[in-house]
């Protein structure tokens, strides 16, 4: 129901996005549906255009892989996305979207140290063709501090955790546990970029591996976002040791826990499988319980253990379990017992 509109495109918009459509007056002119007055004109081109006729114009070659944001996503992308859409015709002109869909780029970003919490300017280069996301600690360094494999990564903003407008989380597994980059570039367009290259280097990637795959399938696992963040309190598998305070990331089936939200590393991972596996998650903790500062506890059942968790409000309470039930509630892939096994032969 937008009570906004650009009568320059012919099209309506919500209050958040008509902030990023003035930014652009050469391009977007925007007034209020209600409180605005409209000549009979104005009236008119939005009668003989509107949202279909310009989505149908300015997405007419919108790469599939090509990340279409919702009023959920961070700002940096709305505003990134409505910029490519209307002011560069991004997917009107195939050759502007040379940065993101020739299957190779290389550029500098700013990466946070991961000992020392400082963000310093390291080259990554993405290629399709050796299936990688590299990066190096020296310019004219031979060999890449780290190489990530496309068939694992992930990215995701991350605005607020990494205190960047532009925060990109970037995620690898490295002997099969999560290994978590944070990086940023001072221009918007150039990290969303970044982001829709790695988007399209995976949909190569997942083309190739599913072939027989269409993009309605592969579109939704090019990236994600997590499922759940925040703090809740743990305790060890022997439930003697007291309860500490950790900082919780849900992405997809595994349960990562750190000890500050900006670690590389997680200190522990657990898989959440489905209720058909014997998983299930419980309101509160077993009666024994003790060393627990918050009082809203969460225990979760799988095949070999029970994990207990305390949050601090029963709101995060209420959250984390409608979260853990829906993972729980969705069969697992085949591809994910392979996962589990990991789990269960981890040492």
């Amino acid at each position: 129901d937008p009570d906004w509109a650009s009568h320059s495109l012919g099209i309506f918009i919500c209050l958040n996005c008509s902030g990023i459509h003035r930014n652009i007056p050469q391009v977007s002119k925007v007034k209020s549906v209600r409180l605005d007055d409209w000549d009979d004109a104005q009236v008119e081109f939005m009668a003989s255009n509107g949202n279909n006729v310009a989505k149908a114009k300015y997405e007419s070659k919108m790469p599939p892989f090509y990340y279409k944001p919702t009023f959920l996503d961070c700002q940096l992308l709305r505003e990134q996305w409505i910029r490519a859409k209307y002011e560069r015709k991004e997917f009107i002109h195939s050759e502007k979207q040379e940065p993101y869909s020739a299957g190779y780029r290389e550029g500098f970003l700013w990466k946070r140290g991961r000992d020392n919490g400082q963000f310093l300017s390291r080259k990554f280069v993405l290629s399709e063709r050796e299936g990688a996301l590299k990066y190096f600690n020296k310019n004219d360094a031979k060999e890449p501090k780290a190489i990530m494999k496309i068939e694992h990564l992930n990215a995701t903003f991350q605005p607020a955790k990494i205190g960047n407008p532009h925060g990109l989380q970037i995620t690898y597994l490295k002997d099969n546990s999560t290994r978590n980059i944070f990086v940023y570039h001072e221009d918007g367009k150039e990290i969303v970029d970044w982001f829709n290259a790695i988007r399209a280097a995976r949909f190569h990637y997942l083309q190739v591996a599913f072939p027989g795959a269409s993009d309605v399938d592969l579109v939704p696992k090019l990236s994600r976002n997590y499922l759940k963040e925040g703090y809740m309190e743990k305790t060890g598998p022997k439930q003697t040791e007291g309860f500490k305070k950790r900082w919780f990331t849900m992405d997809d089936r595994r349960l990562m826990y750190f000890k500050d939200p900006l670690d590389a590393f997680a200190r522990g991972e657990v898989f959440i499988g489905s209720k058909e596996n014997s998983y299930k998650v419980l309101e509160g903790l077993p009666a024994s319980t003790q060393g627990n500062h918050w009082q809203h506890g969460i225990t979760i059942v799988t095949p070999d253990r029970k994990f207990l968790f305390a949050c601090e409000t029963e709101d995060d309470q209420l959250e984390w379990i409608t979260t853990f039930q829906k993972v729980i509630s969705r069969p697992m892939l085949p591809q994910e017992y392979a996962v589990e096994a990991h789990f269960k032969h981890k040492p």
